[in-house]
């Protein structure tokens, strides 16, 4: 029986690759949030105001943003493998 072979499945990155990514989106989505919401929900009570904030940047940064800062981190460690060769 033969196994098909395909292209290798992409290192994951470290943890420590991970967290800063995640920490890049999670800080320019909050900054993006804050700046476009701020006036508006200002006068609102604090625990409102954060249940709008990270309503808004939790679906955005898991969804959205880590995702595409992994296919980002993924191609440009690909093409630094395959510029060393």
């Amino acid at each position: 029986m033969s196994v098909p072979c395909g292209p290798a499945a992409p290192a994951v990155p470290s943890v420590h690759h991970r967290a800063l990514l995640t920490w890049l989106a999670v800080y320019s989505m909050i900054t993006a949030t804050q700046l476009l919401l701020g006036g508006p929900i200002a006068a609102l009570p604090l625990p409102v105001r954060t249940l709008i904030l990270t309503g808004v940047v939790v679906p955005v940064v898991v969804y959205v943003l880590v995702p595409a800062l992994l296919r980002v981190h993924t191609e440009v460690r690909r093409r630094l493998a395959g510029s060393v060769r």
